[in-house]
């Protein structure tokens, strides 16, 4: 998706040149996309995938997390004279 998006970017940089650069084009869309590349690199983005994962991960975390809490309050109840 990022890579996409990169792409989509360079294109639409490369296109904005002046036509003065044009004969540019290619080399500008290289630096363009290095550039990009390794700004978003430096950001340590993840994927909609691994976010996507994470949040099932953490959903079910949750939902465990509120079982154990029933768990415990229910024994606790049954502990109390």
């Amino acid at each position: 998706m990022i890579d996409r998006s990169i792409d989509n970017l360079v294109k639409r940089l490369g296109d904005s040149l002046p036509s003065g650069l044009r004969h540019l084009h290619q080399d500008m869309e290289k630096n363009f996309r290095a550039i990009l590349q390794s700004s978003f690199a430096k950001m340590d983005l993840v994927t909609r995938e691994e976010f996507d994962i994470q949040r099932a991960v953490l959903t079910r975390t949750r939902e465990k997390l509120e079982a154990l809490e029933k768990q415990v309050a229910k024994l606790e109840e049954r502990l109390r004279p």
